[in-house]
């Protein structure tokens, strides 16, 4: 029987994945029975069209213990998708950013408590926008905006989305003009010219007051660019991704592996995914794009591999496979409570943020994860877990943006019941 092509490539393609998808060796550590319950649930999500598609991975003391790719990458193309696709990991990028500023604060060319204005100056002097009956009042900052403040997420600084500032904001360029708040990739201007902008902006809470999601780690990344002397992409490549052998997270994908990236996909009305459309609410422009603004806080691409190699270092403290990447210190420091009890006023008790990190102080918290585990997640849907007492990295790439599943906290329960201690 003769085979057209586009079915070879297709049948091709699925033997890869299931290659792919081949089961490391057995872990005491870990029940094999229960593990094979990620597998089903993960396939029945694809089944019932919830996901398109979903790469998970578990290491144990740094060794696979379940890897598995499952449903597509791009389903429209024919695409399956395999342990070695790419995501967008959007704010995932922002404990590799912090990782770049411990690393240069090692050096003393960053101190914690050290203004922002030392490295950007419109960050010199900043205002606050306060709500009042007639519209807002731009109040002075009653500090500078430190180093650790934009770590932690307590410096003030949002999307610019709420709606006392979004028209502000975008006439800025920023927030609404910015896809989600976050996105970057279309930008034709180098990072720190648009830091610079956002330094004249108002912001919404006072420095050291609330735990504020926002362009934080965007700010970093262009600190890392002052500090440095090199573009934040070359120092996360030279820094940190080089050293671990970590060959697929970058900030855009070369054109020749278009087709390793997965597309993107929104959860519609009825619950099941649909195509997410172009643009920067969508598909965004990481292989066609610009290729000028390296955004910190939501800019990079990788494979769950590369992330959870990542992850690994940060758990072993600094330090993976006898390189190092920070001081055992610095990773510790960035992975304990730096905030207090802001974030968790805003995310739930016994949740804190580190340095980069959200932190478990509470068993129960999140799920199951242990006191002293680590993690947080991106908005296309990727989301990672580190638990320190089972010496366990969780790594879950999805592309769903907006995600309406709850694929994420299930997840992660199925891996913690599997393990045996």
């Amino acid at each position: 029987m003769m085979v057209e092509p586009t079915m070879r490539k297709i049948l091709l393609l699925s033997l890869l994945a299931s290659l792919c998808s081949a089961q490391p060796a057995p872990d005491p550590a870990f029940s094999s029975e229960r593990l094979a319950r990620i597998g089903t649930f993960l396939q029945q999500s694809v089944d019932q069209n919830k996901i398109a598609g979903a790469v998970a991975l578990v290491l144990h003391n740094g060794k696979p213990v379940y890897e598995r790719a499952v449903g597509w990458s791009d389903k429209e193309a024919g695409r399956r998708m395999t342990t070695t696709t790419l995501f967008r990991i959007a704010s995932q990028t922002k404990a590799i950013t912090s990782a770049a500023i411990m690393a240069l604060v090692e050096e003393g060319k960053i101190g914690l408590k050290e203004p922002v204005g030392h490295f950007i100056p419109s960050f010199t002097k900043t205002t606050v926008a306060v709500k009042t009956e007639s519209g807002i009042n731009l109040v002075p900052a009653k500090r500078a905006i430190t180093i650790q403040d934009l770590l932690t997420h307590t410096a003030g600084i949002s999307y610019g989305r709420e709606p006392h500032v979004s028209a502000l904001y975008e006439a800025k360029g920023l927030g609404p003009a910015a896809g989600n708040g976050w996105y970057t990739a279309d930008k034709d201007e180098p990072v720190c010219q648009t830091m610079e902008r956002l330094g004249t902006l108002p912001f919404v809470a006072q420095p050291g007051e609330a735990f504020v999601y926002g362009y934080n780690t965007d700010i970093l990344g262009c600190v890392v660019e002052k500090a440095s002397g090199m573009s934040l992409a070359e120092f996360i490549r030279t820094r940190i991704t080089a050293p671990l052998g970590l060959k697929d997270t970058r900030f855009f994908v070369p054109a020749a592996e278009r087709d390793r990236l997965a597309a993107v996909y929104s959860t519609g009305k009825d619950g099941t995914f649909v195509r997410a459309p172009e643009g920067s609410k969508g598909q965004g422009h990481y292989v066609d794009g610009p290729r000028v603004s390296f955004a910190g806080g939501a800019g990079l691409t990788s494979t769950a591999r590369d992330y959870a190699r990542f992850l690994e270092m940060i758990r072993r403290g600094g330090v993976f496979d006898g390189v190092r990447i920070l001081a055992p210190r610095s990773a510790e420091l960035m992975t304990t409570n730096q905030s207090g009890d802001l974030h968790s006023k805003s995310f739930g008790a016994g949740l804190g943020f580190g340095l980069g990190f959200q932190t478990i102080d509470l068993y129960g918290a999140n799920g199951m994860a242990g006191i002293g585990a680590f993690g947080w997640s991106g908005a296309y849907g990727t989301t990672y877990q580190v638990d320190r007492k089972s010496g366990t990295v969780i790594v879950l790439m999805i592309q769903l943006m907006p995600n309406g599943t709850d694929v994420q906290p299930k997840f992660n329960t199925l891996v913690y019941q599997s393990l045996l201690q």
